[in-house]
């Protein structure tokens, strides 16, 4: 059978027996999106992304959703995305994907003007030791973390008191993968992180993220805790800017934001790939979504 849409997720999230409420969310949201792209007309299936029975040339297009497992898998991932997107279009395209998917991202939204938490971008192989590399950047707290991850793998809060206890995990990661530090921004903590979601180009929700006490991961995974919020028109600019300045534009993202140290908004992350929507927190967001993808796909050359 021909598809118009496929929705990705991974192998744990394909059709789980017994969700718990962690996989319950995200079958949620994909049956909202579904739902909504039937309403159009539109033909939908899902399955997980290395699904060795699926044929590719059988789907219109294929959107990211939850392949939440890339990031431990990455060299297998980027064989099957540069595979598979021969063969099906992509939402959002592999050129975005391939970008979004290191964090050296920043560093380029940086140079065209956008607010990122001051970061130092340690490429692999680099010689110097942990303490070294933290007494160049002169910040006396930091935030460890590769340059390809996701759900906080390998994300360490560091002072200069806990670097020793960090050593060998930075040595063992450095000599294979690129690595970040960045000044540990303290709002994190008191204030949360914002999540925008911004589809065609434009604000639909937000959620407010915030850690669980002695924690700075907000993540749910982590006992962080989701709520809906109301942007600021500031804050709704600001996401709506750093996703304007992406090529292509993308047809849906997340930009997630905090108060930097000195209060000012800054960007944390910019989710291109496969970012959580929390589309159950506002179901309207479902059927703009269908509307942003079915108007890529009739642009379809």
């Amino acid at each position: 059978m021909q598809f118009d849409i496929t929705l990705l997720t991974d192998r744990r999230y394909d059709n789980p027996e017994n969700p718990d409420w962690y996989a319950q969310q995200i079958l949620d949201d994909d049956i909202l999106l579904r739902n909504a792209l039937e309403a159009k007309g539109l033909r939908v299936t899902r399955t997980y992304w290395d699904n060795p029975d699926f044929n590719w040339t059988q789907t219109r297009c294929a959107i990211f959703r939850t392949t939440w497992d890339y990031f431990n898998r990455f060299s297998e991932f980027i064989l099957w995305l540069n595979q598979s997107g021969k063969e099906t279009r992509m939402i959002n395209p592999p050129e975005l994907i391939h970008w979004n998917i290191d964090k050296h991202y920043l560093r380029d939204l940086a140079e065209k003007g956008v607010r990122i938490p001051p970061t130092s971008f340690i490429e692999a192989g680099d010689t110097r030791s942990l303490k070294e590399v933290a007494a160049d950047c002169g910040w006396p707290e930091l935030i460890l973390k590769p340059a390809v991850s996701g759900a906080a793998r390998h994300t360490y809060r560091l002072t200069e008191n806990d670097l020793s206890n960090h050593v060998d995990i930075y040595r063992s990661l450095i000599q294979k993968e690129a690595m970040l530090l960045q000044e540990f921004q303290h709002k994190i903590v008191t204030i949360g992180e914002v999540s925008l979601m911004v589809i065609g180009g434009q604000y639909t929700h937000a959620v407010l993220k915030t850690a669980k006490v002695g924690d700075f991961r907000v993540q749910d995974d982590f006992g962080g805790k989701v709520q809906a919020y109301q942007p600021t028109e500031e804050e709704v600019q600001f996401a709506q800017e750093v996703v304007s300045l992406c090529s292509p534009h993308p047809v849906y993202a997340r930009v997630d934001i905090i108060r930097d140290n000195q209060g000012q908004i800054c960007l944390s992350e910019l989710e291109l790939i496969e970012p959580e929507l929390w589309i159950r927190m506002n179901p309207q967001a479902a059927s703009r979504l269908a509307d942003a993808i079915a108007a890529a796909l009739a642009n379809t050359i």
